[in-house]
């Protein structure tokens, strides 16, 4: 049986005029109140849940029921490699905010939380989605992008995945300075305002500059990256309640830098100007010259953030974790949802200990998805019809 959101299998399209299920919003509450004994009862809280599911289709959690929510939807991240860690997850309750100016403080305070220190795990949840009506969200697809623009000569500058957002962004009136670091700007839609877009400060955009341990001529290239990776366009959804705007971050995997951002063709493409750079015979693939650029960008990647005294881990490390996660988890009586193509790394996967075995796949909720429409904002950049 296939299941949805893996490998080629679409997730179930969301309906948000639909009311919230009152069988989904009965599994969460148990499951939350089993979990955390010291909530008490749950019969008393499903009596009120019933109740105002069917006098107003939805119904409202309580802080600690959206805390824990979204720390399970994190435990049931089947891509995430990184769960060990779901339990210390900061959950930032930011319901009540509703002009686009509320939400951009707020998102700004979250990555200065985020980035505060030692990188935390972070959750901003905003207001849910009520059946039927609008709803506020952000269209980036992460709160930090670099923005992409193809040059008169053809040639790419910065992030080229993001180019046509990039160009819709300046279609609204943004104008970056053309570099290949520019820092996107926030485009925040909410019922009453449409979209508004939003500069980030400086305050809120830590950077690390790229450095490598042996090759002096590394920093000649010019790279960088921003230290919060918070994925700003999925919905979480927790008992049957959707929020649309739950913009959450771990930290980086060195690898999610060295061999996908800066390494994929449709991004910054770096792997022949390293190799460039090395000396390395590219006529043909079988010198191997993609590899050994592709460890000689990973180990720059590596050493600049723990130079920064940023925390970032390593696919070896972080492989090793994620079994520790299985097995605490198998020790509660818990199966663990995990896509094996998201949590083997982009590079070495042959030899950590995630690569050589297999996994329950399962949709578990609470949960984070990606739905369409938010898909097609965060590569255009263009309003999209919505089905309410």
């Amino acid at each position: 049986m296939t299941v949805p959101g893996y490998r080629d299998q679409p997730a179930e399209p969301w309906d948000p005029s639909a009311p919230a299920d009152p069988g989904e919003a009965e599994d969460f509450l148990r499951q939350c109140y089993t979990e955390n004994q010291r909530l008490g009862p749950v019969e008393p809280r499903l009596a009120i849940v019933r109740a105002q599911i069917a006098a107003t289709g939805t119904y409202v959690h309580t802080t600690e029921e959206l805390a824990y929510g979204a720390k399970l939807a994190w435990r049931n991240a089947s891509r995430c490699i990184g769960r060990l860690y779901w339990r210390s997850l900061v959950v930032l309750d930011r319901r009540r905010a509703r002009t686009a100016d509320e939400i951009f403080s707020l998102l700004v305070n979250h990555l200065q939380t985020a980035g505060d220190g030692q990188i935390r795990p972070v959750i901003s949840v905003f207001a849910a989605a009520q059946p039927g009506q609008p709803y506020a969200r952000v269209w980036n697809e992460q709160l930090i992008r670099y923005a992409g623009y193809r040059g008169a000569d053809g040639c790419p500058r910065g992030d080229s995945r993001q180019e046509q957002f990039t160009a819709a962004m300046q279609g609204y009136g943004w104008r970056g300075k053309g570099d290949h670091f520019d820092v996107l700007p926030l485009a925040i839609e909410t019922p009453a305002e449409g979209v508004r877009l939003y500069e980030l400060p400086d305050r809120a955009i830590r950077e690390v500059p790229l450095t490598h341990p042996e090759h002096t001529w590394f920093d000649e290239l010019g790279l960088r990256w921003h230290a919060v990776p918070a994925i700003s366009n999925m919905r979480l959804t927790i008992g049957g309640v959707h929020y649309p705007l739950a913009p959450f971050n771990g930290w980086y995997l060195g690898t999610e830098i060295g061999a996908r951002n800066l390494a994929d063709t449709d991004r910054y493409d770096m792997l022949p100007v390293v190799a460039a750079r090395l000396g390395l015979d590219t006529s043909r693939e079988s010198t191997l010259w993609r590899d050994r650029a592709l460890l000689e960008l990973n180990v720059a990647v590596l050493h600049s953030f723990e130079k920064a005294g940023i925390r970032m881990s390593d696919h070896h490390t972080e492989s090793q974790r994620f079994l520790k996660h299985l097995s605490n988890e198998e020790k509660a009586g818990r199966r663990v949802p995990a896509d094996w193509t998201w949590i083997v790394p982009p590079m070495s996967g042959g030899i950590t200990p995630v690569f050589h075995r297999y996994y329950d796949e399962m949709d578990l909720r609470p949960a984070f998805y990606l739905d369409e429409q938010a898909s097609v904002l965060a590569r255009e950049g263009c309003p999209v019809r919505r089905t309410h």
